[in-house]
């Protein structure tokens, strides 16, 4: 009996040990330095190269960050509290260099502890606008380039959960701002809530709908209704003194995006019925362009909800795609649209097909290119010369073209054609240079461009810079890195 008491006393003992309160240990202080170590800041760099901002971040993140409310909606992964994405990276510290030889100095004004992120130059490229996450929402903030000051300008009500929350208008004088919605309703508490029903999903007899699986997707009507409450936004016009004019009432808004000339936005909105099989981007959505004081100018498309699509990877809706803006024009929208009904099993000498129409947006499209794979993008040159891109998932193909956006019969010239996988035969990417509307288009010295890559080979990473005549298309190299004790890398070139 006396064994058995020492036994149960033993244990009772190692029990009460055992839930005593810990506190999170700090590691021995040569593994703390090497987790610790500060990161390379990234870089902005004007357009001149003369001002420099540098943005410091930590490594990992703090337990309070990782604690955070998380909740799952459509594709989307947002923090209730403040109204951004929960798998938000944020900037810590801000540094400015005025001057191409000068050294950077810290940012004055800026809060303690803050949470830096979605930065944009405005512009005159002479500020930068940032939000900063605080407990309780997003606030926007201005920088100074010159006085390397900060300034809050807005309340930490910001509405970042579809994106970024903001937009220069052209006279750099004031920002289009998405806000948290005055007639927001509260969310509902999933995990308390007492379902009022039955979730139904109606399968159409006869159609086949095969579909990717996604993660994060909309379950039932108390989903719904607080991914609509989360989504929902005013639109204000804010200048740089604070003060603000409400430009659109509530909406589930999705982007923002001023003409290269500033006098036309294009707003794109999320529309019902929302699903259960789809993310929010497969929503039906709703784009609208209007000028720069909100007038109406057209209803330019409407897209319905797009829950089944033909079989394999390069299967696309029908209908106007990648909607955008031309780079070299003031107003002019280009698109593409599939010339295979979406399906990549059907043979067709062309997959899609490029479109353009310029301010009022109410005349005739004009058709400039057709893409041998998916299209996937341009970049502007000038009334003669753009270079397009498409791929192909299938055979991991890529193609550009050089071709004439003014001459439809003048016969797109292929420039190159290769796996995209292929690191080592990989051209490079196409000098830009900013233009006359703020916009970055092709650096071309009459029929020439040039490109900057990676350089990748058996050896090790070489970067290098190309010239390449479009007309003949034949290279010279320029410069090529010999250095074998470090590892260099080209950002962008300033002087061709």
């Amino acid at each position: 009996m006396k064994n058995l008491l020492f036994v149960a006393i033993f244990f009772l003992g190692s029990f009460i040990h055992a839930q005593e309160a810990l506190t999170y240990q700090t590691p021995p202080k040569e593994i703390l330095e090497l987790a610790e170590a500060p990161l390379a800041p990234s870089m902005r760099m004007d357009s001149n190269g003369e001002n420099f901002v540098f943005l410091y971040r930590s490594n990992f993140k703090t337990i309070e960050e990782l604690s955070e409310t998380e909740m799952r909606l459509g594709g989307l992964r947002i923090n209730p509290k403040t109204n951004i994405s929960s798998r938000q990276n944020y900037y810590t510290n801000i540094k400015v260099r005025v001057g191409r030889n000068n050294l950077e100095e810290p940012a004055s004004g800026l809060p303690l502890n803050g949470r830096y992120s979605n930065f944009s130059w405005s512009p005159n490229q002479k500020m930068m606008a940032f939000t900063n996450t605080v407990s309780n929402g997003v606030e926007l903030w201005i920088l100074d380039i010159e006085t390397k000051s900060a300034k809050k300008i807005t309340d930490a009500t910001l509405n970042a959960n579809t994106g970024m929350p903001f937009s220069w208008f052209k006279d750099s004088n004031s920002l289009l701002v998405k806000f948290i919605s005055k007639d927001k309703k509260p969310l509902i508490d999933t995990k308390t809530a007492v379902p009022t029903g039955p979730t139904i999903s109606v399968s159409e007899q006869g159609v086949k709908a095969q579909n990717r699986t996604y993660q994060d997707l909309l379950k039932n009507k108390n989903d719904e209704h607080n991914f609509e409450q989360l989504a929902l936004a005013e639109l204000y016009k804010v200048s740089l003194d604070g003060s603000k004019t409400l430009w659109k009432e509530n909406d589930m808004y999705r982007s923002l995006s001023f003409s290269p000339d500033g006098n036309y936005i294009m707003v794109s909105t999320i529309e019902k019925p929302f699903s259960y099989l789809v993310p929010y981007r497969r929503f039906p959505s709703k784009t609208t362009i209007y000028n720069a004081d909100g007038k109406l100018i057209s209803d330019f498309l409407k897209i319905p909800l797009i829950e089944d699509l033909p079989k394999g990877f390069m299967a696309v809706r029908k209908g106007k795609r990648n909607l955008s803006w031309r780079g070299d024009k003031p107003a002019t929208l280009t698109w593409c649209e599939a010339l295979d009904e979406g399906d990549p099993a059907k043979e067709v000498e062309f997959r899609d097909e490029v479109f353009e129409l310029n301010a009022p947006f109410n005349g005739k499209a004009k058709s400039i290119l057709k893409t041998i794979g998916r299209f996937s993008g341009i970049e502007w040159g000038n009334d003669q010369i753009a270079i397009a891109y498409d791929y192909w998932w299938n055979t991991r193909n890529t193609k550009s073209y050089v071709f004439n956006p003014s001459n439809k019969n003048a016969k797109p010239v292929i420039i190159s054609d290769r796996n995209y996988q292929d690191k080592y035969n990989d051209p490079g990417s196409f000098i830009t240079k900013r233009n006359q509307y703020g916009r970055y288009t092709l650096d071309l010295i009459k029929d020439k461009a040039y490109l900057i890559g990676d350089g990748y080979s058996k050896k090790g990473k070489f970067p290098f810079v190309d010239e390449l005549n479009l007309k003949t298309l034949k290279s010279k190299r320029l410069y090529q890195s010999k250095l074998t004790d470090k590892v260099e890398g080209i950002i962008s070139a300033l002087n061709i």
